[in-house]
């Protein structure tokens, strides 16, 4: 007897045959390609389409694993911005273990490297900063909302350290002035090209290393700035 022939199956959702090891590959896959294309042309800029064509899949496939696009942005910000504020925590674990009282650069230091480690660590990595950057010039309450939920956890705890060890700025100063820490650390990050402008090209770039030292001496003298 001739077998019927198998019904060929769409590129849409994946088969229930497929090993368990196979949808991670290809959820990892979908945004490490979206992750570029966010960062690139922004949100209102990307498209679902151009996403699908970088990734070598079809749109369904998308809206099966993520849904609308803001659904897909949410989760390509919320991995690796939960890595990032998990290398936070562990570096101030870190820190704490060694000394009750830290000093101010090394709790700068601990909060920043993190993020230096991200940037310089492949396309994607400084893909994310980017996406990160124009997260943070977004004043909508979805922009706001996805960043308390990924890092408000971990900047409080560097706002309690930084209290402890600076008993004598009151704590709600302290935590205005880390958001000035972050706007100065992102801002550094994804324009670079201002330090050849403003030293009238003396300065044309700084190794990853000396930037961020020179970043925690003036984020540290600015935290300890007088109330």
């Amino acid at each position: 007897m001739v077998e019927p022939e198998k019904k060929q199956r769409g590129p849409g959702r994946p088969s229930k045959t497929k090993t368990l090891g196979t949808v991670p590959d290809l959820r990892d896959k979908i945004l490490d390609h979206a992750e570029l294309v966010f960062a690139e042309m922004g949100f209102e800029g990307a498209n679902l389409r151009e996403i699908a064509t970088r990734a070598g899949v079809n749109q369904g496939l998308i809206r099966y694993y993520f849904g609308a696009k803001a659904d897909l942005f949410d989760e390509c910000f919320k991995r690796r911005g939960r890595l990032l504020a998990g290398h936070r925590h562990v570096n101030l674990d870190h820190l704490l273990e060694l000394t009750e009282s830290p000093s101010v650069e090394d709790l700068i230091y601990a909060y920043l490297k993190p993020q230096w480690d991200m940037k310089y660590s492949g396309p994607n990595g400084a893909a994310f900063v980017a996406m990160q950057a124009r997260l943070h010039a977004e004043p909508e309450e979805h922009a706001l909302r996805l960043r308390r939920e990924v890092y408000d956890a971990s900047v409080k705890r560097y706002i309690v350290a930084l209290s402890h060890v600076l008993p004598d700025v009151p704590k709600d100063i302290i935590s205005v002035r880390m958001a000035f820490l972050v706007g100065a650390y992102l801002f550094m990050l994804n324009d670079l090209g201002r330090i050849g402008d403003l030293t009238e090209g003396h300065l044309t770039a700084f190794s990853k290393d000396e930037m961020l030292d020179q970043l925690v001496r003036f984020l540290a003298a600015g935290l300890r700035a007088p109330a």
